[in-house]
């Protein structure tokens, strides 16, 4: 790299290099930054002119970065958060005017959890916010706060980078959800007696479902599965007015229980609790806005205590080494 870069004025250049540095791919560079892919293969021809230097090379499995590229970022990446900082320390934020549009990452789950409440509340104290729920894989979470893609991601989701900040809300554990009038009548039903239930099976993308998921049958409960679902929302409404079973985490088992329709029946094995948490980027967590949000989550959804055994569960998961859960 020979040439001068007195010359590189434009932050968004930049912006280009940290988003195909983070993804790996032109075309989930430019749906982050909302550019087209011509534009961001435009932006990266710049950046190697600029650069006097490739910065990534084109592989089957995506972008590679050349040895300049893995030197640039991390001083672009401080680059970004002084100046984030210090535009957050200037900023203002009234709830009640502002008309600013928070992107948030959550699972269908989540959704239907959190949603309803939330939106209730800013319908009442911050009529101007809006919200857009981004679809973001659980391994893309960290970068895609970092990059400020998006502000919060909301729920279970673990392996996420030490660059960001989580507050707990409460830990969820999984159920087996029956019709309030199921012949199994058993408050607490042995392995045995889930085994001979007929279940239905409903997709989410939610992390800690399917991990649940994967434990149960590590934990070899073989399940007569009678329907599977792509989705979750209905699977309610079949369990009421048959005698088949689900199994969900509590918190929505218990949110669409209001009308005492279903049994909400504890599973018989010492699974890991799963931790519901609000995550933000350190690099914004100054931003008044973001917090407000933060807190205004955190005050409604908190539980100052945990589920009886979920931090003897925690300090002390049954799951070994390999993941894989014990079994009772």
């Amino acid at each position: 790299m020979t040439k001068s870069h007195s010359g590189i004025t434009d932050l968004n250049l930049l912006r280009v290099f940290l988003a195909i540095s983070d993804l790996r791919s032109l075309t989930a560079a430019g749906e982050r930054l909302g550019l087209t892919q011509p534009a961001v293969s435009h932006a990266l021809r710049r950046l190697r002119g600029l650069f006097d230097d490739p910065l990534f090379v084109r592989t089957p499995s995506g972008m590679v970065p050349t040895d300049a590229a893995l030197r640039l970022h991390a001083p672009l990446t401080q680059a970004f958060e002084i100046i984030n900082g210090a535009v957050q320390q200037l900023a203002k934020f009234d709830p009640a005017t502002t008309t600013r549009v928070f992107r948030v990452s959550m699972s269908d789950m989540s959704e239907y959890f959190f949603l309803p409440p939330l939106l209730s509340m800013l319908d009442r104290t911050a009529r101007g916010i809006r919200i857009e729920i981004a679809n973001v894989s659980v391994d893309s979470v960290s970068a895609a706060m970092r990059s400020g893609e998006i502000d919060l991601a909301l729920g279970y989701v673990p392996g996420l980078d030490s660059g960001c900040v989580s507050r707990t809300l409460f830990f969820d554990e999984h159920v087996c959800v029956v019709r309030a009038g199921h012949p199994l009548r058993k408050l607490k039903p042995t392995k045995e007696d889930l085994a001979g239930l007929r279940y239905v099976y409903a997709s989410t993308n939610a992390t800690g479902h399917r991990m649940v998921e994967q434990w149960l049958e590590e934990l070899n409960l073989r399940r007569d599965i009678v329907l599977r679902l792509p989705h979750f929302v209905v699977a309610p409404e079949i369990v009421q007015n048959t005698d088949l079973a689900v199994i969900f985490p509590r918190s929505i088992a218990q949110r669409f229980n209001r009308n005492k329709s279903f049994r909400i029946l504890p599973l018989p094995f010492s699974l890991p609790p799963i931790e519901i948490q609000v995550h933000c980027h350190a690099q914004f967590s100054a931003d008044p806005g973001i917090a407000w949000l933060v807190d205004a989550i955190y005050d409604m959804f908190h539980q100052a205590d945990p589920p009886e055994g979920a931090e003897r569960m925690r300090k002390s998961p049954a799951v070994g080494k390999t993941g894989k859960a014990k079994r009772a």
